[in-house]
């Protein structure tokens, strides 16, 4: 992924209260380690339990007008990942093919329910199937590709 693409941090569902403040849906485990979002346009104050206050947003129908609204952050702004580390952001959209090089679709969604991440696989004929995130199934993976052992593919 390129290091200046935009990656959502969250997004705002609606106002909370009549100061300004926004609910958030995450998809991060820590927003607060980022000072400003959407190219510098959204300035955080502060951040509690999933409420946000941002500078620019001053009262109730200002945080209403949000609603919908990406944070983002440039990729480059993500602390760096360790071995087998990955953003979501890196692997949705990635070509899927097998270990043999066959090509087998396009990562669509990474989805967790409750024992680790799951990717699933759209195929040209728009079937899906999901493989597990772990390094049996998925023994590799770059900026182009995501590899799926056979034994994994429906």
């Amino acid at each position: 992924m390129k290091s200046d693409a935009p990656v959502t941090l969250a997004v705002i569902t609606g106002a909370h209260g009549v100061t300004g403040e926004v609910r958030l849906k995450l998809f991060t485990g820590d927003l607060s380690g980022y000072a400003s979002f959407n190219r510098g346009s959204l300035t955080l104050k502060s951040l509690r339990n999933g409420i946000a206050r941002f500078a620019e947003v001053p009262d109730r129908n200002a945080a209403e007008r949000l609603r919908g609204t990406e944070l983002t952050v440039p990729r480059s702004a993500l602390p760096p990942l360790e071995e087998g580390e990955y953003y979501h952001a890196d692997i949705l959209g990635l070509a899927a093919v097998s270990t043999t090089g066959e090509p087998l679709g396009v990562v669509v969604a990474i989805d967790d329910f409750g024992a680790g991440d799951v990717i699933e696989v759209e195929r040209p004929d728009r079937k899906r199937f999901m493989v597990p995130m772990r390094a049996d199934a998925v023994p590799e993976w770059d900026a182009e590709k995501l590899v799926v052992d056979e034994a994994f593919i429906s």
